[in-house]
Parts: C-alpha cells; sequence; structure tokens
C-alpha cells in the first residue's frame, strides 16, 4: 500500500496523510501540549551534568594538591612534551634515510645508498621505481615527503599552535642530526622537502590568525 504524503503545510490547510482530514483531537492534544510546555518552563531549574562536574572536581583537584605534587604533574607534562618531540625527531631522520636511498637509487650515487643502509648494486626496474619515487608527485618526492612530516608533526602537538612551533623546531632539529649523523649535506631534494614542510607549517599559522 502506498502512502501519499501532503506537504502543503499552511495555516488550516493541512490535509494530513492521504488527503485525509486532520482529526480534531490531534489539535487538542497539540494545545494541552503547549500548555504543558509553557508550565514547565516556568519551573526549568538547571542542572549541572555529570560531564561538568567532573570537569570542576578535576579542576579543583589539581588546586588542591600540594607544591609538590604539582611540580610532579608538571615535570611529567614536560616529559611527554619530550617525548613526542624526540619522536618526530626520529621520524624525520628515518623518513630523510628512506628519500635518500631513493634518491641513491634512482641517481646511480652508491655513496648515498650505503648512507641510507641500502644495496649498492641495482638492477634497471628498481632503479625506474626510485626515479619514480622521487618524482613531483612520487612518494619520496618534495611534495608528499613534506605533507608526511607535517601531518605528523600535527598529529602528536593537536591543534595546538605553540605545541605546533615546538614540532617545527624537532623537525629542523632531526633534519640538522641527520645531516651531522651522515657527515655530509644530504641531497638537495631533501633540503627543498624541509623548505616545502616550513611552508606547510607558516600557512598553518597564518590560517589560525585569520581565524582569530
Amino acid at each position: 500500500m502506498s502512502i501519499g504524503i501532503n506537504t502543503n503545510y499552511g495555516m488550516g490547510n493541512y490535509a494530513g496523510v492521504n488527503n485525509v482530514a486532520e482529526p480534531s483531537w490531534t489539535k487538542n492534544d497539540e494545545k494541552d501540549e503547549k500548555k504543558e510546555a509553557a508550565v514547565n518552563q516556568q519551573g526549568v531549574v538547571y542542572e549541572k551534568t555529570a560531564v561538568e562536574d567532573s570537569k570542576e572536581d578535576d579542576s579543583k583537584a589539581i588546586y588542591e594538591k600540594s607544591a609538590t605534587d604539582r611540580a610532579a604533574i608538571v615535570q611529567q607534562m614536560k616529559a611527554a612534551e619530550e617525548q613526542q618531540r624526540n619522536q618526530l625527531m626520529e621520524i624525520v631522520q628515518k623518513t630523510l634515510q628512506g628519500q635518500v636511498g631513493a634518491y641513491g637509487k634512482a641517481t646511480g650515487n652508491n655513496m648515498w645508498q650505503q648512507l641510507a643502509g641500502g644495496n649498492v648494486k641495482v638492477d634497471a626496474a628498481t632503479r625506474a621505481q626510485a626515479q619514480k619515487d622521487i618524482s613531483e608527485d612520487g612518494y619520496y618526492g618534495v611534495k608528499q615527503t613534506s605533507q608526511r612530516l607535517f601531518d605528523f608533526a600535527a598529529a602528536l602537538a593537536g591543534d595546538d599552535v605553540d605545541k605546533m612551533k615546538e614540532m617545527q623546531k624537532a623537525m629542523e632539529k632531526g633534519f640538522n642530526q641527520a645531516t651531522k649523523t651522515w657527515g655530509r649535506e644530504l641531497p638537495a631534494i631533501c633540503k627543498e622537502t624541509m623548505n616545502a614542510a616550513n611552508k606547510l607549517f607558516e600557512d598553518y599559522y597564518s590560517s589560525k590568525e585569520q581565524v582569530g
């Protein structure tokens, strides 16, 4: 059985379902509901939710702790932030290692392959894949690699500008550590990647300023 629904909801023109007139009892019920709502509205008493109570309790709990306990909490927070920065530095170095390895295979530069821990001997198919990987839209190309570094930082920092600035410093430190570890300047593609990643950070900061 098909049901036709009339969409004419104008005052006095409601026809109901299948053009059946609206029963008078529905109108009376609506009047009663409105009266009850008006009465209830006058006696509304605001009650705090369990979540709000929990937030206030947590806030009070921190302030009520001793100076020693508060200092311990601060140290824990600092340690967690330091761990995040170290994590990003490690990610940066591993990402650059992969990029350098692909660059070495693509260009036939044995030195970079060795520094990245890859095999010196590379067949034609592997080299072709490496060339594709470091291309503009490749996995280890500037665009995708810089975006991954930025995304890693954002995942660790959350939508927090101050933490993002700390993550940016950690990213640059990771780059410098990689350069120091390998004892020479990294390939140009790595520097271009860092510049592109820094640009993503700056764009992020600008977007936050516009919103503010």
